[in-house]
């Protein structure tokens, strides 16, 4: 790795010649100007990590110098060494954002800490600055794919909520995406660099759900053998995500409400509340306004919760975006499987854009997957395709089936392809194991 540059201005050829000594001495490659115009003229074709400049030289000064520093390269710091140190003199140089101010003579072990904290600062800016670059990369506005109508105003939605500290209520069928969006929000939040925790609450009985949401303290109950932090707690300066919010019962609402007002949890078997400071996004597929008006989800609730509602279009409601997101899943299912494959033909493509995706993204992703998988050949062909996709597409509007059919016939097939291995079928479906179980039950399967 590459040692850290420093420039050293100064006039007096002898401190010049002792920091340059001092300093290469801890491994570091030090330049020398002896004005700041020459330092200027240096720093437009030069890398260079920290700037040590004296305070008094002929013509433009270290103040001079570090203002213009300030303008031009705000990222790179700046210590003023002077001899004629003064209580205004010092005031100045820290509102022009200088990093340290340093007398002489000075201590050289002042100067090497001064030199190592500048460079660590630098090194932290930096790192933090690609995390949040990487952050958004994985989990930002780029991971969703679309260019209708529909999906820009939910891209343009993003954008303008994320900056805020609102809650958020994403809407939507199963399979749209709500998630991904939710992640948009946080990675362009200013929440970015911090945890983004998620929890499907239909997954979770209530007494589970209420120990993984608000942890518990040691011996509340048989097995807590130690104090356990639940996820408020655990994303403390971050984002929170509860999907499938309407889910949860009567008490959980209450507790969550109290939670969302007071900013505040109390374990499982604890006596002392926990402030908690987190940013709360929720999903849910039901309307929540019709569960307020049948008296299943409580109205205050609501109302905090839906602060501002990012709605997830289905896909059959932005059909031009189907050939988007095939050929997206095609490239990513391709190179996962290491498959040769060319592309997806165009007969193939025609009845992926007139499906009804009943299952939406999710399903068109596990249909892509399918076919690369399947496919023998270099291009993915209409064989290749679940056969409900292709009867589906010559079918008479009167011979349609309702979303729940298509849904039932396509868990069947899954389930049936995989010989009833449902750990595997749920995996491929994108649901919980549960959540699996109780569909087969309600169509009658055992």
């Amino acid at each position: 790795m590459a040692s850290h540059s420093i420039l050293v201005v100064d006039d007096e050829p002898t401190a010049r010649e002792g920091l340059e000594l001092t300093l290469e001495a801890e491994g570091y490659q030090v330049h020398q100007a002896v004005s700041a115009p020459q330092a200027l003229e240096f720093l437009k074709g030069s890398r260079v990590d920290l700037i040590i400049t004296d305070l008094k030289m002929p013509g433009m000064s270290g103040l001079d110098l570090l203002a213009e520093v300030r303008r031009t390269w705000p990222e790179l710091d700046v210590i003023i060494i002077t001899g004629f140190a003064s209580i205004d003199t010092a005031i100045s140089a820290m509102k022009l954002g200088a990093f340290d101010y340093l007398t002489k003579p000075f201590n050289l072990d002042v100067v090497r800490q001064a030199v190592r904290r500048a460079l660590e600062k630098r090194r932290l800016v930096a790192e933090n600055l690609d995390l949040k670059r990487e952050l958004s990369r994985i989990g930002g506005l780029d991971q969703i794919v679309g260019e209708s109508q529909e999906m820009l105003a939910v891209f343009d939605l993003i954008r303008q909520v994320a900056p805020s500290t609102a809650t958020v209520l994403v809407s939507g069928e199963s399979g749209t995406g709500k998630e991904l969006v939710a992640r948009a929000i946080h990675y362009a939040s200013p929440r970015a660099s911090r945890r983004f925790l998620s929890l499907n609450c239909a997954a979770l009985a209530e007494n589970l759900l209420d120990n993984e949401l608000f942890g518990h303290e040691k011996g509340a109950f048989t097995d807590a053998a130690a104090m356990k932090k639940g996820l408020f707690e655990a994303a403390d300066g971050g984002t929170i995500f509860l999907d499938e919010i309407a889910e949860i019962g009567p008490t959980m609402q209450v507790k969550l409400l109290r939670v969302i007002q007071e900013r505040e949890v109390m374990r499982v078997g604890g006596t002392q509340p926990v402030s908690v400071d987190f940013r709360l996004l929720t999903a849910t597929n039901r309307n929540l306004d019709e569960e307020v008006g049948k008296g299943t989800f409580r109205q205050d609730l609501f109302y905090r919760l839906n602060v501002i509602t990012v709605k997830v279009p289905a896909l059959r409601e932005r059909r031009e975006d189907i050939p988007l997101l095939a050929h997206h899943f095609f490239d990513r299912f391709r190179a996962h499987e290491g498959k040769r494959i060319r592309c997806i033909s165009p007969k193939a493509l025609e009845i992926l854009k007139n499906y009804a995706w009943p299952g939406n993204v999710r399903e068109l992703a596990n249909v892509v997957e399918r076919a690369v998988i399947l496919c023998r050949t270099e291009e993915i062909q209409p064989l290749d395709l679940p056969p409900s996709l292709s009867l589906s597409s010559v079918e008479e509007p009167s011979d349609l089936h309702s979303l729940e059919e298509h849904e039932r016939e396509y868990i069947l097939t899954v389930v049936s392809r995989l010989s009833g291995n449902l750990t595997r079928a749920a995996k491929v479906l994108g649901l919980d194991r549960s959540t699996l179980w109780r569909k087969l039950k309600k169509y009658g399967v055992p």
